[in-house]
C-alpha cells in the first residue's frame, strides 16, 4: 500500500475587525435602521419606527442601544418637557455609507424580490 501523505492547507482566518463588522451591520434590522438613518439628519425614535414598520419597538430599542455603545449612533436628550430624545449617526456610523451603499447595489444585482 502506497503511503499517504496528508497536505495541510493554511488558509487565511477571518480578521477579527472585519468579523465583528459583519456581526454587526448584519444583525437582524440593523442594516435596515442604519439605511433609514443615513437618509438624513437627528430622527426620533418614532420616525425611525416608521421608516422601518416591520420592525418592534422593543427590537428597535435594542438595536438603538447596541448601535450607541458601539459610537455609530448618538443619542440627545433634549430639555423640554417632556424630553425630546433624538439619534443621529456619528462619524463612525456616517462613514458606513459607502459600505452600504456597495451592499445595495450587490443586492439589487444578485438577489431576487420575493
Amino acid at each position: 500500500m502506497a503511503s499517504q501523505r496528508t497536505v495541510l492547507v493554511r488558509r487565511e482566518t477571518c480578521c477579527t475587525e472585519y468579523h465583528q463588522a459583519v456581526e454587526l451591520v448584519g444583525k437582524r434590522w440593523t442594516g435596515a435602521i442604519l439605511a433609514v438613518m443615513l437618509q438624513g439628519g437627528p430622527m426620533r425614535f418614532s420616525a425611525i419606527a416608521q421608516a422601518v414598520p416591520a420592525l418592534s419597538d422593543r427590537l428597535l430599542s435594542e438595536r438603538m442601544k447596541e448601535l450607541e455603545a458601539r459610537g455609530i449612533v448618538e443619542r440627545r436628550v433634549g430639555g423640554a418637557s417632556p424630553a425630546r430624545v433624538e439619534y443621529e449617526l456619528t462619524e463612525m456610523g456616517r462613514d458606513l455609507a459607502p459600505a452600504l451603499s456597495e451592499l445595495e447595489a450587490w443586492a439589487h444585482r444578485w438577489l431576487e424580490s420575493p
